[in-house]
């Protein structure tokens, strides 16, 4: 093939970007398309971890990571009066051990490191998404929300656990999507009214389990929360109807200590939620013809671990070295893909279901443990 193959990228995340700038350096023609109007803000605080690092250090990154990281300093734990019951300054509850050598950045962060990254060769499209998805032996037919139809020689679904993609070309999302344990989870951006400065508050309650999390990192700008809760039983809620997540948290949290109400009001404006439950997304292979998964979208690991990030980069890294190693068999990049990094996923995943059964306890969590080493090739 003489032309430069053209691939479509759906999710402008971690998984998305990453891929988007090995694809283009390796010469393919790229397009992200984002169904956001613009890169999404806000989010939770994501762990680089291990074989991520290394991803981010062959992007020449790892400099700028660590330049943009949390550089937290400690947690507190309180009671439901305020008072400190617990602190630490060796480790946080969202990073592990504060003396890794791994980096704790904000997503948002790290997305606009990535996008930076990129060249202007890449057109990445904000706005849109992908309606229905057609493929033969020699390309796919894409067509679009807003956008007029065009063909692609292969399409990445980049899009999360929540996948459009995903769904169009493989089925609907319970398919896929297996929650572990019923804890939900939201975060979003408020006022710094706690007066943190790169440190972390904690509450926690038993009966019913709940808790939020606030996270400081420069007394003159805004906090990042986490609201969260256990039930008894899965939740069904709708993945887009931010209004009603936030009424369902607003309920669950009714009459909980500390400062949660004052942090659930600001929830209830927040303009950059983001409501999740501890899932994993499980399958038994990630690619149909030419189109394929990758990050979230294939092979969510969970937030538990703290290595999703890092699952994230390693995958988009191999997907589009093994697509270069067989430009001119795709299907063989995609087949070499898989049998690439498998083994790598499933022992992630399972590593998360085995801490998800231990029983809880009062110490805080070391992810920089739980990291699985994994050789990246040099492509060409």
């Amino acid at each position: 093939m003489n032309r430069p193959q053209r691939v479509l990228i759906s999710g402008a995340g971690i998984s998305g970007l990453t891929t988007a700038y090995w694809l283009d350096r390796y010469g393919f023609r790229v397009t992200v398309i984002e169904k956001a109007p613009a890169p999404r803000p806000g989010g939770h605080a994501l762990d680089v971890r291990g074989p991520g690092l290394e991803v981010a250090a062959r992007m020449g990154l790892l400099g700028t990571l660590h330049d943009r990281s949390t550089k937290l300093t400690g947690i507190s734990m309180v009671d439901a009066d305020g008072q400190e019951i617990f602190r630490s300054t060796e480790s946080t509850l969202t990073g592990g051990q504060l003396d890794s050598p791994d980096v704790e950045i904000m997503r948002d962060d790290l997305c606009q490191i990535l996008h930076e990254a990129l060249d202007d060769r890449i057109e990445l499209v904000f706005g849109d998404s992908v309606t229905a998805l057609t493929q033969d032996e020699n390309g796919v037919d894409v067509t679009f929300a807003t956008g007029a139809p065009r063909r692609f020689d292969l399409v990445i679904g980049a899009d999360g656990v929540g996948s459009g993609a995903r769904q169009i070309a493989f089925g609907p999302h319970e398919r896929f999507v297996h929650a572990f344990g019923t804890v939900y989870v939201a975060t979003f951006s408020m006022p710094n009214f706690l007066d943190l400065d790169r440190w972390e508050v904690l509450y926690q309650q038993e009966d019913p389990y709940l808790g939020a999390m606030v996270m400081g990192l420069d007394r003159d700008a805004a906090a990042r929360a986490y609201l969260g809760f256990g039930a008894p039983e899965a939740v069904d809620y709708d993945l887009r109807d931010i209004d009603a997540q936030k009424r369902l948290l607003a309920d669950r949290l009714a009459g909980a200590g500390w400062e949660i109400p004052r942090i659930v009001d600001h929830m209830l404006t927040a303009g950059d939620f983001h409501f999740y439950s501890l899932s994993q997304v499980r399958m038994d292979a990630w690619s149909r013809g030419r189109i394929t998964l990758t990050g979230d979208a294939g092979y969510a690991v969970s937030l538990g671990t703290g290595q999703a990030t890092t699952v994230a980069m390693t995958g988009a890294y191999v997907l589009a070295g093994e697509l270069a190693a067989h430009r001119d068999d795709l299907a063989a990049g995609l087949a070499a893909y898989e049998s690439a990094l498998r083994d790598y996923v499933i022992r992630n995943q399972e590593i998360a279901l085995e801490q998800d059964s231990k029983p809880q306890n009062d110490g805080l969590p070391d992810y920089g443990s739980l990291t699985l080493p994994f050789t990246l090739k040099a492509y060409s």
